[in-house]
Formats: structure tokens, C-alpha cells, sequence
């Protein structure tokens, strides 16, 4: 296998707006997703996203950001396997025109995470799928929906990443080998959920920061 990057290398990565890839568990989704942060997409970034990733273009907020957009949940009673936890789809209700292209998307996920947006700012159905993460993050729940939140906070930016699931070009999941291959190809950093679960405990007796460039600041709840 080949080494991982650490978790410093991704936050800074994102910080830079950067894409990287984190995998979670074997025995969970065994997945690898691209992810960005939601303030830094590109029209060229989602366009590299849902090319090259293939699977759904989602976007990470925290239960504070979901509740200033006034979102609801997609279902009364959310019975799939990992409890993710989608709301309805939105787009951003202006400066877009269909809402599926690149560039409406790209609009639509920096409106959703921008601090100011309200209401007023999106409406739905769109074609953007927010999932609310715990409030704990990774630390919570150690799912993709947490790692993107974390990740960007981590990075001292809007707690949001716009994140897609990787597919091999037969459609099939994307495995680890799958995602090394991947990584280097597009030259990527890659790492896991379980490396930043055990970051984020690291920081909780962290007690003298570092400088924010070299060490993002420690998370506080959304």
C-alpha cells in the first residue's frame, strides 16, 4: 500500500483550496471522496468532481448552517444504513440559470456556505444535496459528512466542503488500490477518517497553539 498523507498535509491542502481524498473504514462504506472547501470551489472544480469522482455531488454544513438556511430534512424518519442525513436539494436562487451546471453549482454551494445567506438566499428543490453533520464532527460520527465539516474549520475556514464519492470507470466503487492509483494520477493528497478522529483527539489537549498557519485552531461547536 502506499503511504498516506497526514492529516496536517490535508487540512493545509484545503486551506489552499485544494482537493484531497479521505477514505473511511473497510468495514463502513469502504469509500474514498473528493473533497473541497465549499468557499473555495471553481466552476473548474466541480467540473473535475463530477467527471472525474462520478458519484453525487453533496455538500457538508453544520446543523447551525442548515438551520440559518432554514432547511429541512429529505425524510420524517431516516432509515438508511449510516444515517446519513440529507436535506431537501437546493440551488441558489440567484445568479444561476438551470442549476445543473458546473457553474450554477459551484455558485449555489458558495452561497449555502457563505456566513451572511439566509433563507431568501436558495430554494429548493436544486440541484445541490446538503447533508447536516453532527455537531461532534468525526469525533461523533465518523463519517464523510463530519470529516468535511471538520476539515474546513481545521482549516480555518466556513465549516463546509462540497464532497463526491469516487467510482472506477465501470461504475464500481472505488477500493483503496482504486484510490491510490487515483491519488497519484491527479496528484492528490490522500488520507483516512480514522487518521483525523485520532487528530482531532490529539488537539482536545493541545493546550498551547501553534501558529495558525502551521496548526489550524481547535474546533468549537457549531
Amino acid at each position: 500500500m502506499t503511504a498516506l498523507n497526514t492529516i496536517e498535509e490535508i487540512i493545509e491542502d484545503i486551506r489552499l483550496g485544494k482537493m484531497v481524498i479521505l477514505m473511511d473504514d473497510e468495514d463502513r462504506e469502504n469509500e474514498g471522496d473528493l473533497m473541497v472547501a465549499a468557499e473555495k470551489v471553481t466552476p473548474e472544480i466541480i467540473n473535475f468532481m463530477v467527471s472525474k469522482g462520478r458519484g453525487l455531488l453533496c455538500q457538508t454544513l453544520t446543523e447551525t448552517m442548515a438551520r440559518q438556511l432554514g432547511l429541512t430534512a429529505m425524510v420524517a424518519h431516516n432509515t438508511e444504513q449510516f444515517g446519513t442525513n440529507f436535506t431537501i436539494s437546493i440551488e441558489a436562487a440567484e445568479g444561476v440559470t438551470t442549476g445543473i451546471s458546473v457553474f450554477d453549482r459551484a455558485r449555489t454551494i458558495q452561497v449555502a456556505a457563505a456566513p451572511q445567506s439566509t433563507p431568501m438566499d436558495i430554494v429548493s428543490p436544486g440541484h445541490v444535496f446538503p447533508i447536516v453533520a453532527k455537531k461532534g464532527g468525526v469525533l461523533e460520527r465518523n463519517g464523510h459528512t463530519e470529516a468535511g465539516c471538520d476539515l474546513a474549520q481545521l482549516a480555518g475556514l466556513a465549516p463546509s466542503c462540497a464532497i463526491i464519492e469516487i467510482l472506477n470507470e465501470d461504475g464500481s466503487m472505488a477500493r483503496r488500490p482504486d484510490l491510490e492509483v487515483f491519488a497519484k494520477l491527479h496528484g492528490l493528497k490522500i488520507g483516512t477518517i480514522a487518521d483525523l478522529i485520532e487528530y482531532r483527539r490529539s488537539l482536545l489537549n493541545q493546550k498551547v497553539p501553534r501558529s495558525a498557519k502551521a496548526t489550524p485552531r481547535v474546533l468549537e461547536p457549531a
